[in-house]
């Protein structure tokens, strides 16, 4: 055990490698095969070290709650169902979503190694954690990687009252030279939905603007969305800040994702807590090769982003690239260790007590 080194009184840091041994006992506990858990457990830790809260730590319950429910198949029979030289399409076997996305997603690679581009779909899965994950494996391999899924429904569409459509992330990941990789990793809704949940955790208002209650309003109580309303699509309420465009991007990613691989789309994806979610993914890898030579492009793409943060910024700012501040937040974190929420830690010490492997801390 290790010494507890706290943030600030809510705060607890946790060394990465003992936050990552912690998540794989837990999981192979609870019989998910050791190297399923390990994919997951990765996931957790990109997302935590780039900052990604509501990705991270706080989102391990959902997965353990699921197995414990018997909605996840631990020992699932993935397979290739339609495959051609650039492209395939994966059945997850309603298994965990992060090992099916880890295999589809090397799949794309190694297409695009020989031919250039790589796509994959995958039906039938379950929640997948942070698509910059899956985009960060094809950046590791000088390629440019694009990840996106369906998730169940919690955004209205523009000028609706109902929920319909899903917070549908898309994760696009370019290597740089010299520098960290670019990497947009957003949800198609103002804020991913683990932060109304992290705001519920700490007893906070969220923001005006991010979401409605059962009576169609905007409100700051991250319960009444979560309950009774609904999220906002990327660009907020109606169409003056953009609003409809998040809501489009949003059934784009359904109609990738779910209505061409055989998957559901948003207004029909599951809760974790029920089987047959039969969420849909798409991951793509692309060869810069084969457009021009790989070094030349990262040179380029490391101009063009000189190029942006040269540019004026507001007094007390400065200006960051998509995926520069989670870069630059993980190497803090590796060194001091990952801060966890003090009711995470014994929400987590809480699994662990169940399942009988050592606490976190």
């Amino acid at each position: 055990m290790f010494e507890k080194v706290e943030v600030d009184e809510s705060y607890i840091r946790i060394p990465k490698d003992r936050l990552e041994e912690f998540y794989i006992n837990v999981l192979t506990a609870l019989s998910v095969q050791k190297e399923d858990a390990r994919i997951v457990a990765d996931n957790l830790i990109i997302a935590d070290l780039r900052g990604i809260e509501s990705h991270g730590a706080q989102r391990f319950g959902r997965y353990v709650r699921a197995i414990k429910k018997g909605t996840v198949n631990l020992k699932p029979d993935i397979k290739i169902e339609k495959e051609s030289q650039v492209h395939a399409l994966l059945d997850g076997d309603e298994g965990l979503g992060q090992p099916v996305s880890y295999k589809a997603m090397m799949l794309a690679i190694e297409k695009a190694k020989e031919n250039f581009i790589g796509m994959v779909g995958v039906r039938n899965s379950n929640h997948f954690g942070i698509a910059g994950h899956y985009s960060l494996l094809a950046v590791d391999r000088d390629m440019i990687g694009i990840s996106m899924t369906t998730t169940r429904p919690l955004v209205v569409p523009t000028w609706g009252l109902e929920r319909a459509v899903g917070t549908n992330p898309i994760a696009i990941g370019i290597p740089v030279k010299d520098k960290p990789p670019f990497l947009l990793d957003m949800a198609t809704s103002v804020v991913a939905t683990g932060k109304f949940e992290l705001y519920k955790r700490k007893n906070k208002p969220i923001p005006e603007g991010w979401g409605l209650d059962g009576r169609g309003e905007i409100t700051t109580d991250p319960n009444k969305v979560l309950s009774e309303g609904a999220e906002l699509p990327l660009g907020g309420l109606g169409e003056l800040l953009g609003g409809h465009k998040g809501y489009g991007l949003s059934l784009a990613i359904d109609a990738l994702c779910g209505v061409l691989t055989n998957a559901t789309w948003s207004k029909w994806v599951k809760n974790t807590d029920e089987k047959r979610s039969n969420v849909g993914h798409m991951f793509i890898a692309i060869n810069i090769d084969a457009f021009t030579p790989v070094e030349d492009f990262k040179e380029r793409m490391k101009r063009m982003i000189e190029d942006v943060k040269r540019s004026k910024a507001m007094k007390g700012k400065k200006i960051w690239y998509p995926g520069e501040k989670g870069a630059f937040t993980a190497e803090t974190r590796l060194k001091i260790g990952i801060p966890v929420y003090h009711k995470v830690v014994e929400e987590l010490n809480g699994f662990a007590r169940e399942v009988g492997v050592e606490r976190l801390v």
